[in-house]
């Protein structure tokens, strides 16, 4: 790199830029040259696609070989998002979240005004790696200004292309980014590279996701897709080196169009990613929006420090959850009404080595509620909105919930009273054990949730108990081993009679 080189380069165009409208013409892009960026010095390379509103059920539908190939070829997550009081399903929540690596009471942006961002805990993705690694040349090519205006994508970057919108509102410019970011993966040598695709949220919004235009306007982003990793194969050094490509979607659209509530269509999103040690046709259930940061620090070979608080882990590693086992053996609805039969998303039937104490447990109710149930976010928070169970962020994939709310939505008698119970934790000769695991729990009237300890098959004794909300939040409890004991369990109880719920997920225990 030449001492002369400044590594900070901007170029701003303006309202020239190409976009796509929702009738789906598609005018030339503008022309001019793209920025020089510093020579990289990584092996290591990866390119982040943002295609902003796409539903990821939309992507079936439309012509997107390129997207459908990296499908096979890679490892496909989908997820549902949060939803308010946590954040709105907006883009402003959604790409903050991609790009920092963790949920919006971390990040703090809420909505679009950004109002309470906290980028300086939790940094963007590229002005992270301006810290770690100032060595890597870094590009992103943006036209919604907020990613750039408000620090949440280019900061750090060393060169960055920001389009405006014109004065009648935000026009995006997909063409323009794509033929910039094209040049920059064939003729330069950048280490990571930001791409954002703005169009299929203006389609979304005029003609809905249900439409053939925002089919449409999908096929011409999975045409740039396209375009961009054939530049990146005809690099020279391509042989030598060692790309990862990721592309994600920072919320959903309703059918009618729109965004920014609690339906599930608005809080749709997926990470797909190929590249090295990403398993191809993977379908895992416990990705979440979060892992696109920890997924390119892996690719890169940059340790995550505890430190920083990052919600996520990379897409290529399970959480070893034993409840995601489960997956395979969920049922369809029973009594429930508002969820499709097509949705298979609860069991009653605990992991191996699990159990469910149910022998004080009332009668009737709803099937599904009756007890702790082992379900997904796509069932679950799909049974009532906006009682705040979309704010189920930290569980991931399949995940122990008892609800008597739910449960007391047909007719019963008695109480619900339910306990799960761990199985047995070798303890011997350890003088304590560490239970970790992550909770969602809403505390009304006189309910009760406690946490047992029960050593060597004796009387269980509480250990915690839960008397106000706790909202996602991932816990640890550290107990002392009796002397003598060799073995514990650990039980969760439920009680309640129309009152709230208690969600249980990643549990682990340690001795020390």
């Amino acid at each position: 790199m030449s001492p002369a080189l400044s590594r900070r380069t901007v170029l701003t165009a303006g309202a020239a830029g190409a976009a796509l409208g929702a009738a789906g013409t598609l005018a030339a892009p503008r022309a001019h040259a793209a920025p020089t960026l510093p020579n990289g010095t990584s092996q290591n390379k990866v390119l982040v696609i943002g295609m902003d509103g796409v539903r990821h059920d939309r992507i079936d539908a439309a012509h997107a070989p390129h997207l459908k190939a990296m499908m096979r070829d890679g490892t496909y997550g989908t997820s549902l998002l949060y939803a308010n009081p946590m954040a709105a399903t907006s883009s402003g929540p959604g790409w903050s979240t991609i790009s920092t690596g963790v949920w919006p009471d971390k990040h703090g942006v809420r909505d679009n005004t950004f109002t309470g961002r906290n980028y300086t805990a939790y940094p963007g993705l590229l002005a992270r790696l301006a810290r770690l690694r100032p060595e890597l040349s870094t590009y992103a090519a943006v036209d919604w200004k907020p990613l750039d205006t408000q620090g949440t994508v280019t900061a750090g970057a060393d060169a960055k292309l920001v389009l405006d919108g014109d004065r009648d509102g935000y026009v995006a410019h997909d063409a323009t980014i794509a033929a910039e970011a094209e040049s920059v993966l064939r003729d330069q040598n950048p280490d990571v590279v930001f791409v954002y695709f703005g169009q299929s949220d203006i389609v979304g919004h005029h003609a809905g996701a249900a439409s053939q235009a925002y089919l449409d306007v999908i096929a011409v982003q999975d045409a740039y897709v396209g375009r961009l990793l054939a530049a990146i194969e005809a690099r020279p050094s391509y042989a030598a080196e060692r790309w990862t490509v990721l592309v994600t979607t920072d919320h959903g659209h309703l059918d009618a169009g729109g965004h920014g509530g609690s339906a599930v269509a608005e809080r749709r999103t997926f990470v797909l990613a190929t590249g090295p040690g990403i398993a191809a046709g993977a379908r895992p259930v416990d990705t979440r929006l979060v892992d696109v940061v920890p997924t390119v620090l892996r690719q890169l070979g940059i340790p995550v420090d505890p430190a920083w608080g990052l919600d996520g882990k990379p897409i290529q590693e399970r959480s070893g959850d034993p409840f995601d086992a489960l997956h395979g053996s969920l049922s369809a609805r029973v009594d429930e009404t508002g969820i499709p039969t097509s949705v298979l998303g609860f069991t009653h039937t605990p992991p191996s080595g699990w159990s469910v104490i149910n022998s004080a447990m009332g009668t009737g109710g709803v099937t599904e509620w009756r007890g702790w149930s082992f379900a997904t976010d796509e069932f679950w928070s799909r049974t009532q909105r906006d009682q705040s169970r979309e704010l189920n962020v930290r569980a991931r994939g399949v995940f122990a919930v008892a609800d008597s709310d739910e449960w007391a939505d047909k007719a019963f008698s008695g109480t619900y009273d339910s306990t799960l119970v761990t199985p047995a934790h070798d303890v011997t000769g350890k003088a304590n054990v560490r239970l970790d695991f992550t909770t969602l729990y809403r505390q009304e009237g006189a309910q009760t949730a406690q946490i047992l300890a029960s050593f060597n098959g004796g009387a269980p004794t509480v250990v915690k108990s839960y008397t106000s909300d706790v909202i996602s939040r991932p816990q640890s409890l550290t107990v002392p081993v009796p002397v003598g004991a060799s073995s514990v369990s650990f039980r969760f109880r439920y009680t309640g009679s129309n009152n709230w719920y208690w969600v249980i997920d990643g549990v682990k225990l340690t001795t020390s």
